[in-house]
């Protein structure tokens, strides 16, 4: 199975960045090593029957020691980028003092990654917030926002030479909604006040820290990567039409707005006023520091039908409609339209799909891994990113998710994203049929 895009795609040029991405905590394993700090999702991790199967991150893909494996791995596959994260509570004590150990253990990664000729794109945050700091109030205390900046004064002074983009956060939607308001991953917290206050803070904390990442990296890029899903109505009905229309504000537009245009979305204060955090004067302000790139993850779509207690609530769709192993629709034409409507609504800075994969119930066997879904998945997506640029919107790279197996957060080791295989007892890798067929296409531009 083969991934084919138009000839004329921008796509097919070697300008435009391949790349695929990982995240800290979902492979690093090594939690307790070299003075690391305990974060929320170890917490997290030991409360049970809060992760799949009691699984958690002490060991996940062993990268802290596999490392150059993983490096010779991903140049393997034709890439031009990598896009990692740092823990937090690797490279910093509880009295905001370096730690050598942490800090040099990304040193050498982003250096090594740098001297293979791979563009390097680090995000500051992916959710494992030090323990200690989540004591205080996490994200629901203002002042973990000028602890984040002094982290994020740290590491770009550190790594400044070897990185190309820098992103403040991954995914504020989940690290403040599925941790603060719904509950389902770390802090595990339940309360809509909760989310959109803790929301609010991660996207100050990413406006302080803009200026300082333009000061000590002046030659890289700076920005944001937001998640978002194409939010439809269940039916015509003008009920089901205004179910979507708030699940979309509460889901996209309370995150891209503040950004783009320097408010929540006007919407919520005349219909859902409990969701407005507490804002301080020239937050906002702060909030949209000009971005040098916005990236975007995107997976599914959803669909919605009103509900008198909660507004909307989600629905399956009838028809033909496939599925990957997590549950979530494969909806490439949602995909296309996310991105044009984003473009007809913003005036966006150029775009990178940060993420971008399916979860398949993969097996080894014979020594290989058949995953069909996920090469039909890659393709259809990577087609729908050339729609929306012959559309107009400005994408200049694709990343895809994730280069290997790892911890999935509340769903523990139980799916799998990975474009190469991991088998967790041996740690033994294994390229996927779609991992070869990423190299195959990557091998093939001009």
């Amino acid at each position: 199975m083969t991934l084919t895009l138009p000839q004329n795609s921008r796509l097919m040029s070697k300008d435009f960045t391949f790349g695929v991405a990982t995240a800290s905590f979902q492979i690093e394993g090594a939690n307790t090593e070299d003075g690391r700090l305990p974060s929320i999702w170890d917490t997290f991790c030991a409360t049970p029957g809060k992760v799949f199967n009691g699984d958690d991150g002490s060991q996940a893909c062993d990268h802290y020691h596999l490392w150059r494996k993983d490096i010779d791995l991903i140049k393997s596959l034709n890439v031009d980028a990598y896009r990692l994260s740092i823990a937090w509570p690797r490279v910093m004590f509880e009295d905001g003092t370096p730690n050598p150990k942490g800090i040099e253990f990304y040193k050498s990664l982003v250096q090594t990654l740098q001297n293979e000729g791979l563009k390097v794109f680090v995000t500051l945050y992916h959710w494992d917030l030090p323990q200690h700091l989540e004591d205080k109030g996490g994200w629901l205390n203002r002042e973990t926002a000028y602890r984040f900046t002094q982290y994020a004064d740290l590491m770009t002074r550190e790594l400044s030479p070897w990185v190309d983009y820098w992103a403040t956060f991954n995914e504020p939607f989940c690290a403040a909604l599925l941790g603060y308001e719904y509950g389902i991953h770390a802090p595990g917290l339940a309360k809509p006040e909760y989310g959109r206050q803790a929301a609010h803070h991660i996207l100050l904390a990413h406006g302080l820290s803009m200026p300082v990442i333009r000061k000590n990296c002046p030659k890289a890029q700076a920005g944001i990567v937001l998640n978002m899903n194409r939010s439809y109505a269940a039916s015509d009905k003008t009920e089901d039409q205004f179910a979507a229309l708030v699940r979309e504000t509460l889901d996209n537009q309370f995150f891209i707005e503040p950004l783009l245009k320097g408010q929540y979305p006007r919407l919520l204060k005349d219909i859902l006023p409990h969701y407005l955090p507490s804002v301080l004067p020239g937050d906002m302000a702060l909030i949209q520091a000009p971005l040098d790139f916005l990236g975007l993850n995107f997976y599914t779509c959803n669909h919605n039908a009103y509900d008198p207690d909660t507004l909307f609530k989600d629905v399956k769709r009838g028809g033909d409609v496939e599925y990957t192993d997590i549950g979530w629709e494969v909806a490439p034409q949602a995909f296309t339209e996310l991105l044009v409507n984003l473009n007809k609504q913003y005036d966006l800075p150029p775009m990178y799909i940060t993420e971008n994969g399916a979860a398949c119930a993969d097996q080894v066997e014979n020594g290989e891994v058949e995953d069909k879904q996920r090469v039909r998945y890659l393709n259809s997506h990577l087609n729908a990113v050339h729609k929306a640029i012959e559309a107009g919107v400005d994408i200049r790279g694709y990343f895809a998710w994730s280069l290997m197996d790892n911890f999935e957060w509340a769903e523990g080791y139980s799916k799998r994203f990975g474009l190469i295989y991991v088998d967790y007892e041996t740690q033994e890798r294994t390229i996927k049929q779609s991992g070869h067929a990423y190299r195959s296409f990557l091998k093939e531009r001009s």
